[in-house]
């Protein structure tokens, strides 16, 4: 399975997570040429400025790549998860539900184990796999 298609769970792909990074670049390369341009000629902005500048959005850059990593990391720890219990008996924390898991989905609301009988269980807190 490709990262695009674990980051989809999400609603995101890398290309789309991609050009929101490079809108955010381009922005910032506009507004570094702008200040450039309107800056008071008697006063210029010192060249160390500008370095400062761009190394500090080069880190919040990296940030966001490193988030968005962890997101698809997760995505697919979840879904490892998900796939795991197929064919195991969940029971539910009060143990009015129970069951053979034929199906996981992964919603908002985490991971809902289908059993055989059709009924849905939210894996959660409580509730046993064996």
């Amino acid at each position: 399975m490709t990262l695009d298609a674990i980051a989809s769970l999400s609603g995101t792909t890398a290309s789309q997570q991609k050009a929101a990074t490079t809108v955010d670049y381009e922005s910032f390369l506009r507004l570094l040429v702008t200040q450039m341009k309107n800056q008071d000629p008697t006063k210029p902005m010192d060249s160390t400025d500008y370095v400062a500048q761009l190394a500090t959005f080069s880190q919040v850059e990296q940030s966001v790549q490193t988030n968005t990593k962890l997101d698809q990391l997760l995505q697919f720890s979840i879904l490892t998860q998900a796939t795991s219990i197929i064919g195991r008996t969940a029971t539910s924390a009060d143990g009015e539900v129970s069951g053979k898991v034929v199906e996981a989905r992964i919603t908002d609301s985490g991971v809902v184990a289908v059993l055989e009988d059709g009924s849905e269980l939210l894996i959660g807190s409580g509730v046993t796999i064996k």
